[in-house]
């Protein structure tokens, strides 16, 4: 866990006596718990990059609707806002410039604001999907690291603002990005800042020093994808899965050595853009028009093997990431116009669908119970986590403009970014009632 601003150690850390040492000891273990009590959503999807919420209070009884309790223009893009305390990070793009942002979270109050220009032009066919920022940051040690629509990779000091580093690698790929721009996320590990970069053709997953930005190991020849990589153990070894323009790899996380790789190619205009699913040792690929597959990575006597489990054709993931929720798999398949559905990923067997024409994405999140779905329309759906059936306890209109980025859970408010705008919501003050709201 990072670092959650405004949280010191105090002057008093001193040899005691035993009574004043005992009590010192009661103090900093309050002290540790208020600091564990503080939300804590350093990037992508959340600490695990899995979308799993263990801090929301979940109501007795959904309200009707919710109450807005600030909402601040920040602009474009699809990056999900981050959380540390009682700050909220959010990049973004007003006009030609690429922003970043530090907002108080209980007033929506700018701390700091940084822009830099970034100018961009979208690849044919994208262009209703604007010019981004489409990467997620991620947040670690009290550094935020943003990564531009170009390929640009940046470190910023979370409480002023200051830069601290930056890595354009656009001189060694050329064009530093797919076709549609950058939609990567990065990750953390330890000291390792992991990322791919490069374009269709060519690229190099890459693992910089966080404190320097020194380029500490590079593997590969892969051209980029949309997808972003998890960090997983597998057999006792740390590893980066990630989905590039032409296979599923394994890579060993302090090494950058290649572990495994298993063939997933793009294919004509079938984009490789879900982030990956982890689960109970096996990996759930889902792409455009290729059905979803389980992947199971062993190694024996040093060597690894990556076998086929099941793959089924039924529901297919376009955009969006599929998530866990206690042993199924939730997810949004582009046929029909669009289906919420429910897998067992043991098997690969549908359990159910939603009727069609559901939206272009949905943004999911798993609570204890329930999924939240949050289609691009704006409408935040709450689904009972159950294998029998689809439906809906509750419904709200959170937005005006569109919604790509996933929400933001806190004890019981939620954090909304939608096309330009972000918006803080409370379930308390709403009126109680399980109803459709909007």
């Amino acid at each position: 866990m990072g670092e959650v601003p405004g949280l010191r150690m105090g002057p008093m850390m001193r040899p005691l006596a035993t009574t004043a040492l005992t009590t010192s000891l009661i103090t900093a273990l309050t002290l540790l718990a208020a600091g564990a009590e503080e939300l804590h959503w350093p990037g992508l999807l959340g600490p695990q990059r899995n979308g799993w919420v263990d801090h929301f209070k979940l109501p007795t009884m959904w309200p009707k609707g919710l109450r807005q309790l600030w909402k601040v223009e920040v602009g474009t893009g699809y990056g999900s806002p981050l959380v540390s305390g009682n700050r909220v990070y959010q990049h973004a793009r007003q006009g030609e410039d690429e922003v970043v942002w530090g907002l108080d979270l209980k007033a929506g109050k700018v701390v700091w604001r940084k822009s830099y220009p970034v100018p961009f032009k979208m690849g044919g066919g994208g262009e209703r999907h604007g010019k981004g920022p489409k990467s997620c940051p991620v947040l670690s040690d009290g550094r935020l690291f943003t990564l531009s629509i170009t390929g640009v990779l940046s470190a910023w000091e979370a409480t002023s603002g200051d830069l601290l580093w930056r890595q354009d690698y656009r001189s060694k790929f050329q064009q530093n990005q797919p076709n549609w721009g950058v939609a990567t996320s990065p990750l953390v590990d330890g000291e390792r800042l992991i990322v791919h970069l490069g374009n269709d053709k060519e690229g190099a997953l890459l693992a910089f020093n966080v404190k320097t930005g020194k380029e500490i190991w590079s593997q590969g020849k892969d051209g980029a994808s949309y997808s972003s990589p998890l960090l997983v153990e597998i057999q006792g070894v740390r590893q980066i899965v990630q989905w590039n323009h032409e296979a599923l790899v394994g890579v060993e996380s302090e090494s950058g050595r290649l572990l495994w790789k298993h063939p997933a190619p793009h294919v004509g205009h079938n984009q490789n853009m879900p982030t990956p699913v982890f689960h109970q040792g096996r990996i759930l690929l889902g792409g455009e028009q290729r059905g979803i597959q389980s992947l199971e990575p062993h190694m024996e006597d040093g060597d690894w093997t990556v076998k086929k489990i099941w793959h089924q054709r039924e529901v297919a993931l376009d955009m969006s990431t599929a998530v866990i929720n206690g042993e199924l798999l939730y997810g949004f398949s582009h046929f029909k116009s669009g289906q919420l559905f429910c897998l067992d990923p043991k098997s690969g067997q549908v359990l159910w669908q939603s009727p069609g024409r559901t939206g272009q994405n949905v943004a999911f999140l798993a609570l204890p119970g329930h999924v939240v779905a949050l289609v691009n329309d704006g409408q935040l759906r709450i689904i009972p986590a159950v294998r029998e059936r689809y439906e809906q306890v509750a419904s709200y209109q959170v937005a005006e403009r569109e919604t790509w980025a996933p929400p933001v859970f806190l004890k019981n408010e939620l954090l909304v970014k939608d096309q330009k705008t972000l918006t803080l919501w409370s379930l308390q003050g709403a009126k109680a009632g399980a109803a459709t709201a909007r």
